[in-house]
């Protein structure tokens, strides 16, 4: 069962999202404004929020901006806006994933699982070699699913840490925006290749010295991302 806190303006999909992951056995507070998704959110620390874009009062990107300042909870969008611009603003805003509507309950809940991966411990038995890693001052404890950068802890989304911790696995390899997205985030449509890119973005503030100029995750013009040479 998922702590889910869903914020939703529209009385309707509140009602019907909640009640289809009821269905499937999560736990659901769902609320109608960004004030309240951000009291709520205080109070219950849900394990995953899907956050509606067009609310009244703060807006939903004011409300993806206030949560990733707080913290690093994952965090889904569910819009009915699903133009390129509103998606990528959503996603540099600070989301792991964005879901247009109207979506079924197994879809939202397959976004879900998927973003909550991200975020679980490495399996029991994993290679030695892969817990601990250091590419200059960036050192990536994947035991603990900690990034620290000249000793401090970065606070990474879990899109953000996914992506950073299978680029590292496989050094100076390329890998194609349709391999990124099948491997991080289990989506098989490569219209979503901005996920990759937006993700990409935010990973390089957090880590680069130089963003415009990228030590870490580099560019290949033509095929995808690369974490090296260093």
């Amino acid at each position: 069962m998922t702590r889910v806190l869903l914020i939703e303006d529209d009385p309707a999909v509140r009602r019907g999202v909640s009640m289809a992951l009821r269905r499937r056995g999560h736990e659901v507070e769902a609320v109608g404004t960004g004030e309240d998704g951000l009291a709520a959110l205080a109070a219950s620390a849900p394990e995953i929020v899907l956050l509606d874009l067009m609310l009244p009062g703060i807006s939903g990107l004011e409300v993806c901006r206030r949560i990733r300042e707080l913290g690093q909870v994952p965090l889904v969008i569910l819009s009915a806006r699903g133009d390129d611009v509103d998606v990528v603003v959503g996603l540099e805003a600070g989301a792991d994933d964005y879901v247009v509507k109207p979506a079924g309950g197994e879809v939202i809940a397959a976004r879900m699982r998927a973003v909550l991966r991200r975020v679980a411990p490495s399996p029991p038995g994993a290679a030695a070699r892969e817990e601990h890693a250091a590419f200059g001052d960036l050192e990536i404890d994947r035991a603990a699913l900690r990034v620290t950068k000249g000793g401090r802890q970065l606070a990474l989304a879990p899109s953000e840490l996914k992506l950073l911790l299978f680029l590292t696995a496989f050094p100076e390899r390329t890998f194609s925006r349709r391999e990124l997205l099948e491997q991080v985030w289990e989506h098989s449509y490569y219209g979503d290749a901005r996920l990759v890119d937006a993700c990409v973005m935010r990973l390089r503030a957090k880590t680069e010295d130089d963003p415009r100029n990228p030590r870490y995750v580099q560019t290949v013009r033509g095929f995808g991302y690369r974490f090296g040479p260093l």
